[in-house]
């Protein structure tokens, strides 16, 4: 949970002082634009990455080494301008790539029998990061007086959780040599339908994490307003990211009524702050986060329950984030570089909207009660 708390400060921080980072910088629109994709482009590329170094090291070790990139790549964001903050964000996208694919085959290991709850729980932890990074980032700003200095804090706790994690990189089982890879898995339909929701809802909330509060600020919020939207919204996601998978599994036949519901909810939340009265912009945020909690949680969720066994699951994971997110980074791109080109924010509507129509496709597809094909 300590763990999962820190896979979302290093992109919620970052918005609430993208335009002060772009004065400082000299970033164009689509550079910060790119600045915001990057990380998620990293998580798809260093994905594929976190199962190849569990079966070489082990699980508990490959995350240790992940939280440590990742506490770097938070503090470089601070130093030598905009090469810094590029190379510190690939850093820090590259620490959350590995850690986020192994954290759910961690969920089925070692809680194959609550593994509803156990991700419901652990998308609650990744919410809170993303919502106290969001609201805390401009205060940090504020007290030390410095862009460089708000989004370097944001190292700390990730170093607090590499210190709570060390016993267990340290435990026997950390090197297991016995994994294999399981076999099937990239020519399985399902996998490819897991893999396409996941993508596609990601892509909703990096523009979400990545613009929102340059929308409203563009709009008359002040910086600290707007990211204190982004982490009201961020915070009501923590009902619907530990409670849609047990509501899912109880009270339907499968996943694809949860996964509609949340999709629509999150496409409302959106088009409501983007357009509607900007006096509304705090009753928008609910929908969006009860949307974006529940889409996230039910895509791990169908991770989770689609594998047989932990290996495949992990392998899944890797399959699903790193093809996906490589995906999902092109919605915060488009937006940047959509408001770049036009000065307005309509192709960001349009964006959400149309990623929205496919991941509702992938996940009913995806959301059907069935196992992929693979086996280890």
């Amino acid at each position: 949970m300590l763990i999962a708390v820190n896979l979302r400060p290093a992109l919620t921080s970052l918005s609430p002082l993208l335009n002060e980072v772009k004065t400082a910088t000299g970033l164009s629109a689509t550079g910060a634009g790119l600045l915001t994709t990057l990380p998620v482009l990293c998580l798809g590329l260093f994905a594929p990455l976190a199962p190849r170094l569990a079966r070489r090291i082990g699980a508990e070790r490959t995350l240790m080494i992940a939280l440590a990139v990742l506490a770097a790549g938070c503090a470089l964001r601070s130093f030598f301008g905009a090469p810094g903050l590029f190379v510190g964000t690939v850093c820090a996208g590259a620490g959350i790539g590995i850690a986020g694919v192994l954290l759910p085959g961690l969920v089925k290991r070692d809680f194959p029998d609550k593994a509803e709850i156990m991700t419901g729980l652990y998308t609650l932890a990744l919410c809170l990061g993303a919502a106290i990074a969001a609201g805390l980032t401009v205060p940090v700003r504020d007290a030390t007086g410095s862009w460089g200095s708000g989004l370097a804090f944001w190292a700390l706790p990730a170093l607090l959780a590499a210190v709570v994690w060390l016993p267990q990189a340290c435990l026997p089982h950390a090197a297991p040599s016995h994994l294999t890879k399981p076999r099937g898995l990239w020519r399985d339909r399902l996998a490819w339908q897991v893999t396409g929701y996941m993508g596609l809802q990601s892509s909703h909330a990096y523009i979400v994490f990545g613009w929102l509060p340059v929308i409203l600020i563009d709009r008359g919020l002040t910086p600290l307003a707007a990211g204190f939207v982004l982490s009201i919204s961020t915070l009501v996601q923590l009902s619907t990211a530990f409670g849609t998978p047990w509501l899912a599994s109880r009270f339907f036949r499968d996943q694809r009524a949860m996964i509609a519901i949340m999709l629509a909810m999150s496409t409302a939340g959106f088009l409501g702050l983007a357009f509607a009265p900007l006096s509304t912009v705090w009753f928008w945020a609910v929908p969006l986060g009860l949307g974006l909690g529940g889409m996230f949680s039910m895509g791990l969720t169908l991770i989770v329950l689609r594998a047989p066994d932990a290996q495949v699951a992990a392998q899944l994971s890797g399959m699903a984030q790193g093809f996906g997110y490589l995906f999902a980074s092109t919605g915060p791109f488009l937006v940047g570089l959509g408001h770049d080109l036009f000065h307005n924010w309509h192709v960001a509507a349009l964006v959400y909207v149309l990623y929205g129509a496919g991941a509702l496709l992938c996940g009913m597809a995806a959301g059907r009660k069935r196992q992929v094909a693979a086996s280890a």
